[in-house]
Parts: C-alpha cells; structure tokens; sequence
C-alpha cells in the first residue's frame, strides 16, 4: 500500500485526489497539509509538512508555489518522491525544483492529463510535417479564479513545439500595443479567463490558404486527479531524479 501525503488537501483539487484515492486499493491518503482545515478529510490535516508526523511515500501538491520551498525542504531530507501538479512557477523556482531532483525522486510536469501530453506529442509531430511555412499560436481557456496566466500547460505545449524547431523561438503574449507584422520566431500564447472553464488548449497552424488545428478539452477536475495519482503510485519505488508523464504514459 502506497502512503501518500497530500498537499492543498482542503482545496478543490485536494478533495477530486481524496475521492480518486478512496477508490483505489493500491494507495491511501495518511495525511494531509492544508492552512484552512475545513473538517471534512477523512485524515488527519495539518497546517505545514513540518508537522506531519505519519510515514509516507510520496507527497502529491495542489497548494502554491508559495510553499514550493517548505514542499521541497520536506521531501529531500526525508528521501521522500514528490509528485508536483502546481502550477505559476517562475525560472528560479524551476530551478529549485531541478536541484532538489538530486536529492529525491521529482516528477514535475504542467499537466497531469495524458490527453495534454499526447497534444504535446502531436505538435511536435505537426512541426516536423509542416517545417517553417506555418505561423503557430497557441490559444488557452480557464475558469475565472485561475490567478497565473498564461497557463502551465500553454508553456509546456510552446517548449514542446519549441524543442522541435531548430532557431530560436519567442512566446508572444501581447500584440496591442506593437504595429509591426508577425515575426517568423514566434509562437503567440494567448489567454482567456471566464467561467467555469475547467480547461481548453487550442493550437493553431496557420498557413498558406490552410489551417490546421490541435485542442484538448477539459471536461472536469478528475482527469488531473487521476493523473496525479497514477503519478504518485509510478513515483513510490523510483530513484532521485526529475521524472514527467512522458516516463508514466511511455
């Protein structure tokens, strides 16, 4: 049985990971972290991973990057792997969460749904199709509390893209103030915030008197639960270093 420690427990997120978990017989939830403990986990929560005294596996996190160093402290000086779904890190922050996969097991990825990393997959099969003839932008569509845009996941499909064109590539994200025709290095990501939009990934490539398009769409939470937890259980036994759903999904 897979011990598990989850993070942002109290959250949304935390409770679709609780009830995915419930539902499985390869892995438990033994404690949770959350600053505003509503009462309502079936586990104990606690207030910071320093306090949590059960033994656990692995720790899934849904919470903030806020917390990503206190997150990080905990799971390299007790050997523990790390799962992080959380998303609005910045270059440092990335950074750390690289040094810290020499101590412990790290998988680290924008998004937990297998239907985005297979998108990824097929972008840069389209790059390495349609070469250079094709302007690429890339279109996402979330919920109106999500505070980082662009999302995680548009960056990971413009690195994907990116990795397959061999100059150097721009991202784009605001056109309205420059008059000035679209550069060939560009890949324009474009945000939208609105509703309950649980998630919509689109990429466009735009040709000569030709479109071709890319989309995922989100339906609910669950898929991101499912991936992480599928990531938590693939995480349990694995040695340090920085692993993705390329390693899962492969």
């Amino acid at each position: 049985m897979i011990k598990i420690v989850l993070t942002g427990a109290c959250g949304k997120m935390g409770k679709v990971i609780a009830s995915v978990v419930s539902a499985r017989s390869d892995c438990k939830i033994v404690a949770g972290v959350d600053k505003y403990n509503d009462g309502n986990c079936s586990f104990s929560v606690y207030e910071s991973l320093n306090d949590v005294s059960e033994e656990a596996d692995v720790v899934i996190d849904f919470s903030n990057p806020s917390l990503l160093d206190d997150l990080l402290s905990y799971c390299t000086a007790n050997k523990t792997a790390v799962v992080i779904a959380t998303t609005g890190y910045d270059d440092c922050e990335k950074k750390k969460i690289t040094d810290a996969a020499e101590k412990c097991p790290v998988f680290f990825t924008y998004n937990m749904s297998i239907g985005i990393n297979l998108l990824a997959n097929l972008a840069k099969k389209a790059v390495s199709v349609l070469g250079d003839e094709f302007d690429i932008e890339i279109v996402e569509q979330h919920h109106n509390q999500k505070i980082d845009a662009p999302s995680g996941t548009a960056l990971m499909l413009a690195d994907a893209i990116s990795e397959e064109i061999d100059r150097p590539m721009k991202y784009e994200y605001d056109r309205h103030s420059k008059r000035e025709k679209r550069a060939k290095n560009e890949i324009g990501i474009h945000s939208i915030r609105g509703g309950t939009i649980v998630g919509e990934h689109e990429i466009i490539f735009a040709g000569r008197d030709e479109n071709i398009t890319l989309s995922h769409s989100a339906r609910s939470k669950e898929i991101f639960a499912v991936g992480a937890v599928n990531a938590a259980v693939f995480m349990a036994d694995k040695s340090n270093g920085m692993y993705d759903m390329g390693e899962l999904v492969k």
